[in-house]
């Protein structure tokens, strides 16, 4: 019946992550929206890290070498709700947005490798941005849309303490941009309207290496390599006269264009290296380096007039976890995974103000808990993240934002095994 049950989800949040907005930040105006880092809310309670974790029952998307350490089979569902605060210069806006991060299923196979799939959010376009500063000229910028990725992550140990992994994915999705322009003086507005579909293949490479210390104390280290790729991004642009009705419908008139957009974006080399410390079941540190290069296209996805453009972006990324006592059998508090981290990170994203560019950074503070559910080895994770992106020097807008995050990780030992009857 749970079989059936968790199929069902599977099946359901499959097409929920396809057509949900996952986004509300001005930020997704640039380039190919807001992009995800794909990792779980227990990594994300952790500040991020996970390319040297090492984890028997729960996923782990950053490094596909740790899927050789599964040994039940695990589904994975997590969530988010978001808050947003606005600001630029002294006025400011709140926003919020609710989404589905991602739906996985791992398994082993055998006592050495194990396999995983899923799919999640790659990227969201969702902003709607106001230019009023010319009472006479009235400019409204709104995007919507996204894309997502559905994957297949296989890792093995071919030697003992050494595992290696690859992922294979698929990305796909439709992006919409608009600009709508509206002069007092004259009865019909203008809008330019971009639409987008994104196609390609990523893949990534990843190992782990663990060593066994003095005093049951292990030493973690990882690294993981997403190759570069060329997306397609082809679609239409079109331009159009249009005049509004009494409700404030749009009713077009005249069609000045209509174009076909043939471009691709590449998506560059993304490494991932980072090391821990800990005891098993008790206690674990980690840390995280992440670089990549600049993100690129030859469609006007990113070539825009030169306002921004993009460079190269690193993370660096710390936590860890604690657990007082795993089978304390008189305190549940005891059995309870703590975790806390913090991330630093330069998005890579220049913005231009001023005849000059401004890098954008970002950082998030991290905590949460694993709360043990009465099916074995399964936990409800829940997990806050309190950040801050942008600045608002030079014009520009600074986002306050409030992360509520929330993940089932289920598992099942006897998933594979035929059931007998004595």
């Amino acid at each position: 019946m749970i079989k059936r049950f968790l199929l069902g989800v599977l099946v359901f949040s499959t097409i929920t992550i396809a057509a949900q907005r996952n986004s509300a930040s001005p930020y997704s105006y640039f380039g190919i929206g807001e992009t995800f880092e794909a990792i779980t809310v227990e990594q994300a309670s952790m500040g991020g890290i996970g390319v040297a974790l090492k984890d028997t029952h729960h996923l782990n998307f950053t490094n596909p070498a740790s899927n050789a350490d599964l040994r039940a089979a695990t589904y994975a569902i997590g969530g988010s709700l978001s808050f947003l605060t606005i600001k630029e210069g002294t006025q400011s806006q709140t926003g919020n947005s609710t989404n589905l991060r991602y739906i996985s299923l791992g398994f082993p196979i055998g006592k050495k490798a194990g396999l995983s799939v899923g799919l999640q959010p790659f990227s969201s376009v969702g902003y709607s941005l106001l230019d009023n500063q010319n009472t006479d000229n009235i400019t409204l910028f709104r995007g919507e849309g996204g894309a997502n990725k559905i994957y297949a992550s296989f890792g093995i140990y071919p030697f003992k303490d050494f595992s290696v992994g690859v992922e294979a994915g698929f990305i796909f999705g439709n992006l919409t941009n608009s600009v709508l322009n509206q002069r007092s003086s004259v009865a019909f507005a203008t809008k330019q309207e971009e639409t987008i579909n994104i196609r390609g293949g990523q893949f990534k490479l990843g190992a782990q290496y663990k060593r066994e210390l003095k005093n049951k104390l292990k030493l973690y280290s990882g690294a993981s390599i997403t190759i570069d790729s060329d997306l397609s991004a082809k679609g239409n642009e079109k331009m159009y006269s249009l005049t509004f009705s009494g409700t404030g419908q749009e009713i077009p008139r005249n069609e000045l264009f209509n174009r076909s957009v043939d471009g691709d974006v590449s998506i560059p080399l993304k490494s991932v290296f980072g090391f821990g410390l800990g005891k098993e079941n008790k206690w674990y540190v980690g840390v995280n380096q992440q670089f990549q290069s600049a993100l690129s296209s030859s469609s006007s996805l990113i070539a825009n007039g030169g306002a921004y453009k993009y460079d190269k972006s690193s993370k660096f990324s710390l936590g860890g976890y604690y657990i007082p006592k795993i089978n304390s059998i008189s305190s549940y508090w005891d059995r309870v995974v703590y975790r806390a981290g913090l991330r630093i990170e330069d998005t890579g994203l220049q913005v231009k103000t001023n005849n000059d560019f401004t890098s954008i950074k970002d950082f998030g503070i991290n905590v949460g808990l694993g709360l043990p559910m009465p099916r074995q080895l399964s936990n409800l994770n829940i997990g806050f993240e309190y950040g801050q992106k942008g600045t608002t020097n030079n014009s520009l807008i600074k986002e306050n934002y409030f992360n509520i995050r929330l993940s089932l990780s289920l598992n099942d030992i006897n998933w594979f095994q035929k059931r007998q009857i004595d």
